[in-house]
This record gives structure tokens, sequence and C-alpha cells, in this order.
């Protein structure tokens, strides 16, 4: 099936308009999809805080950030598959229903448990509730690889940065007001609150899905003629015939695995210059220029070639990392993590925009869903990496050691000074890895290949993916 078939009532003006029947299909499928994300969120923040609080222990914690990292890559390719060889409507009833059911059940466990009991660390009702709770949040992330398939299925290569765009727009709300939500129910009733409400937003969200009536385009699976399995062996070959693609995966690998330690660092820096509550508030104030961000992309798109429009917004990024630690100031730390996230729609819309065009549409599912595994090991495999790094030797270093008598007299000392470093160390490393990847020879085929046409405007090849019987369009 050719996305180009299922383009025909586009006007391919470039335009996002509300009036326009598939506009308003992916305006409910993203605010429906976008709500249930938010919740699932909520639900794994407010798992980590609580049982932290009730618990008091850091290795407890730990676990369930090893729990969903690899629930993520354990799953991705399978998830893909889902969305490849089922309708997007079935695939996204079916991931709310099961995730309602692992919630309906977490919350029957919650409240038939003494309070006492979730106090220690090693109690079976303990790790039983987090396993439910885990598995409700996995089972949302099929609806997030469908929503990236769905906007390939929906709108024409003139639209889709946009359509995209708007992705990022919900992603930055999100991103404002999950961890706000998770904090106060957890503070106000455990895991009460965060359960009552994630039953009732799933309860909703398939209710009004039910009653969304979908174009001719969703009404069929994507991989509707292939046989329903997994295929691991066919994907990896497919992302081995698209120029690039493998460098664009180890790109964004290394790219995570940088970022990673950024996300672990951001919160200890920003709490040396300012109060908790100061810095909850100020990072959902910075978070707003994400949703900017993502609205720009929507009106202006990301430029004809999205792949290098990628980069030299991962050199903006990298470059306000570096320039947010140079001095120990609150304005300096605001204004980089400001821009940081306003261009980071334009990186997320970017390489989906490149996906959306290079793969060929019934294979997306799996393709995104073995992308995403790989790429999502790094940032937390840096996070548990970079915190006793920087607490025994870079934070010593600049608070009464070698680099303190070097370099202290105009960079500062102290423990905060070191966290400082290592993000302008994070960001240079990020900076050389961006401009080694602008001027690779894979980077120039890969973008040959985007503005060539990419899946949508070649022609089958003679060989077969292994496991498929339908011929994938010849990449190469």
């Amino acid at each position: 099936m050719s996305t180009k078939e299922t383009h025909n009532a586009s006007d391919g003006a470039g335009r996002l308009r509300l009036r326009d029947p598939e506009v308003r299909t992916f305006a409910h499928l993203l605010v429906n999809t976008s709500l249930v994300s938010v919740t699932n969120f909520t639900v794994w923040f407010a798992i980590t805080f609580w049982v932290y609080l009730e618990t008091g222990s850091v290795f407890a914690a730990g676990v369930i950030s090893g729990i969903f990292l690899v629930s993520m890559v354990g799953t991705g390719v399978w998830f893909g598959s889902l969305v490849d060889h089922h309708r997007k409507k079935t695939v996204m009833q079916v991931s709310a229903l099961v995730s309602l059911g692992f919630y309906l059940a977490a919350l029957g466990l919650y409240v038939a448990t003494p309070a006492a009991v979730f106090t220690d660390p090693t109690s079976v009702r303990l790790w039983a509730l987090v396993l439910l709770v885990m598995a409700g949040v996995m089972a949302g992330n099929p609806r997030g690889i469908a929503m990236t398939t769905v906007v390939t299925a929906l709108f024409d290569e003139g639209r889709r940065d946009r359509a995209n765009g708007l992705a990022g727009t919900t992603s930055g709300i999100s991103h404002l007001v999950t961890s706000v939500i998770s904090g106060l129910l957890v503070a106000s009733s455990g895991m009460l609150g965060a359960l009552v409400l994630a039953v009732v937003v799933l309860a909703a969200a398939v209710g009004h899905l039910q009653r969304l009536r979908l174009p001719e385009s969703l009404g069929e699976a994507a991989a509707a003629d292939e046989p329903k399995k997994v295929d691991l062996r066919g994907t990896i070959r497919l992302v081995g015939s698209i120029p690039g693609m493998w460098a664009l995966i180890w790109f964004t690998l290394l790219n995570n695995f940088l970022a990673g330690g950024l996300m672990a660092l951001a919160d200890p820096y920003g709490l040396s210059l300012m109060s908790v509550q100061t810095w909850g508030l100020a990072w959902g104030a910075i978070s707003v220029f994400m949703i900017l961000g993502g609205l720009v992309v929507a009106k202006r798109g990301v430029g004809r070639n999205p792949l290098r429009t990628l980069l030299v917004v991962n050199l903006v990024m990298w470059g306000a990392t570096f320039l947010l630690p140079v001095q120990h100031s609150v304005v300096l730390l605001v204004a980089g993590f400001a821009l940081y996230l306003f261009v980071m729609p334009f990186a997320e819309a970017s390489e989906q925009t490149v996906l959306q065009k290079v793969v060929p549409y019934e294979r997306q599912g799996r393709v995104l869903g073995f992308a995403h595994s790989v790429e999502m090991v790094a940032a937390p495999l840096t996070a548990f990496l970079i915190s006793p790094l920087t607490e025994f030797v870079f934070q010593p270093f600049m608070t009464d050691g070698v680099g303190a008598a070097l370099i202290g007299g105009w960079f500062g000392t102290g423990p905060a000074r070191g966290i400082a470093l290592v993000l302008m160390l994070l960001a240079v490393l990020g900076l050389v890895l961006t401009v080694a990847a602008l001027a690779s020879r894979q980077y120039r085929s890969m973008s040959r290949h985007y503005l060539g046409g990419g899946a949508e405007d070649e022609a089958p090849a003679d060989d077969a993916v292994v496991g498929q019987p339908d011929p994938v369009p010849a990449l190469a």
C-alpha cells in the first residue's frame, strides 16, 4: 500500500486547516493519545516518587527505572509489528483497554493492602503493585508508534512536518504538566489519586475513540497482505537497505547517550542555584518554550531537507548546553534550557519526517519500534554512569583539586562547578558528534535519498525481505 494512494484528499498546500477532514481526524487522535500519554507518564513518575518516599530506598527506585528500560528495549519491535499488522484504531483501543485493566488491578491491590506493607522494600505486594503499574504504562507505548504512522497515512509529504510539529507541541504540554501532576497527587493521596485518574482518563479515551470515525486510509492494516509476525530479520535487513539509516540510528543513540547525562545533572545543577520550589516553577515555565517551538514547526515546517535541520538543531542544542553553565548564573541557566527546549520539537519533527518518507509505510511500525528500542538504551545508561562520575571525580576536582587551582579563578569552585564542567564536556562531545555527522558520507547519501523521493517513489526490488512475501522497495 503506497502512501500516495492514501493522500488523494489532501490539497498539498503545506498548511493544516481544521476544516479539512484529515486534519480534524488527526486532531482528535492527537488529543486522545496525548491525554493517555500524560496519564501513563504521570503514573510512571508517581510510582517512582511514591516507592522512594514510602521505602526510603534509592535501590528500589533504581530497580523501577531498570524495569522500565528493559521493557522499552524488549517490546519495541513487537509493538511496531502490532501497529503494522492491525488497524490503527484497533491498536489504540486495545492498548488503552490493556492499560485500563492493569490500572484497575493495581488500584484494587493498593486499596486492599495496609499502608504499612508498602514501607517494606522487600514486600511482595509492593513489587506486585509496581509490576502492574509498569505493565499499564508499557501497554500504552503502541499508541505512540501508531501516531507516527498515522501522520504518514493522513498527510502528503508537504504537510507531514507540520503535523509532526503539532505532535511536538503536545509533547511539550505533556512535559509541562506530567511531573507537576504526579508530584501533587503523590503528596496528597499516595498512589490512590494517580490510579483513580488513570482509570478515569483511560475509560474516557476508549469511549471517545470508539465514537470516532476514521478515513479510508486508516481503514485497513498497513501490512494487511503480510504474515502476522514480528520479522526482526526482515526489519534489520530493511534498515540496512536504506542509505544512511544505520548512521541515523547510531547518531541518535550516541546523542541520547550524551543527553542522558544532561538530564541526570539538570536538577542537581538547577537546585544549586535556587530552592526546590523555585526550580520546579522555573522548569514548568521553561517548558512553555517547547510548546512554542512545536507551534512554530506546525506553522513553518522543518525545511526542504529535514535531515539537515535535525543536525543543525543539534548544534544549537549542544551550543545552548555549553553556554548555560559557563558561569554560576540563574539567567544563563534559564536562557540555555529555554533555547534547548524551543528547538527540540524541530529535531523530533525532522527525524519523524525523514523516517515517514524513507521507510515503506507497511514496515514503519516495526522500523520505528526497532529504532526506538536501540535509541532508548542510551539515556538511562548514561544517567547511571554520569552521576557517580560527577560526584566522586569532578566535584572534588573543582572543589579542592587540580581543576579548582587551574581554572577556579574565572570558572568558579565548589561542587556545583564540578557539575558545570561535566555539562560543558558533554556539550563539546555533542558538538563534535554533530559536526562529524554533518561532514559524513552517510549524511550526504541519506539526504540524496530523501530529496530523491525516498521509499515513496521507488520501484520494488527483485529480492524480498527475509520472512516477508512482498518485495521491499529498492532503497539502496
